[in-house]
Order: structure tokens, then sequence, then C-alpha cells
């Protein structure tokens, strides 16, 4: 995949088909001991908050990907083209705990340039990201009925902030400034 970076002031994303329609790859770790979990998210959000542009993902407790977010202080966000969507699928189904289902969703991990977390070779976007704020959802304050629905088993999701510290993309990520 042809990707280059991005200044983030030439960053341009359709936010809700990236999320909602697209989904994006979750990756936490470290790429270079080679320990590292993935899961296909479509819940979250990109913005600007404290001075920082900066990525929030929302992780179950029970998810394999949840130590990783724990242990690691980065991760990666990563968008693929429709024709990766199969493996999108197999990766937010399977647990890593299983065994490699990166490999057997046709991923190729690598280096990222400024985190421990892994990038894809396939991704046309990668966001790359520094933990900066946690904080688990609180049913007390859902102020719409219909949001507990999501959480049938009380599995309360954990958010969390990670500053934006470099992005790379395709030509279409790119807004000439």
């Amino acid at each position: 995949m042809e990707r280059q970076p991005i200044p983030f002031e030439a960053f341009n994303a359709n936010v809700m088909h990236l999320f909602d329609r697209q989904w994006l790859l979750l990756t936490s770790g470290n790429y270079a001991g080679r320990q590292y979990n993935a899961m296909t998210i479509s819940w979250g959000s990109l913005g600007f908050i404290w001075g920082r542009p900066f990525v929030q993902v929302l992780v179950r407790p029970h998810r394999y990907t949840f130590e990783f977010m724990e242990r690691y202080p980065t991760f990666s966000v990563c968008a693929f083209p429709p024709e990766y969507r199969p493996a999108l699928s197999l990766l937010g189904t399977r647990s890593g705990r299983a065994g490699d289902k990166i490999s057997a969703a046709g991923l190729t991990p690598a280096p990222a340039a400024c985190i421990e977390a892994p990038v894809y070779a396939e991704a046309e976007l990668v966001l790359e990201c520094r933990k900066m704020y946690w904080q688990d959802l609180d049913p007390a304050h859902f102020l719409l009925a219909d949001i507990a629905k999501n959480y049938p088993i009380q599995d309360y999701h954990r958010l969390y902030f990670g500053e934006i510290l470099a992005i790379e993309g395709t030509a279409k990520f790119r807004e000439e400034v």
C-alpha cells in the first residue's frame, strides 16, 4: 500500500464512514517483541482535545486486546481497503488467545514509525497513538434507555483516548492545504 506521512492539518477523513461502515483495526503491544493483539472496532471517535489530535477507542474487559491496552502505552488504529472486510470480520470475531488470528486474516504486521505497536502493510490509513486517558463506562450515566441494550451481560467498555503522534495514509486521506 502506497502510504505517505500526513501532517495533522492536512488529514481529511470521513470519520462516520471509517467507524460505521469501513471498520478499523486496533492493535496494541510490542512489534519487536512479537507480543501484540488486534481487534476490529466500529465504535470510536476522532477529534481534538487538550490541544492534541486524538482517537477514542472502546474495549470490553473480556477482550484479549484489553490486556495489551492495559500493559502497553501505545496503540495503532488502521483502516483497510474494502477487499480486507473479510479479514476485519475474522479479527473482530476470533480471539487472539486461541491462535495467530492476524496471520489467519492474511495481514502483514510491520513496524510503526514512532510507537511500539505494529501497523500493517495492507493498511491505507495508519494512526499511531499514545494513551493519554482512560475511563470505564458507567451505566448510571446513560441518558438514553436503549443504550443499556448494548450490555446484556453488563460488560461495559473502557474508553481510551490516544494522542495521535503520526498519521500515514494514501492520497485519499490527504487534503492539500
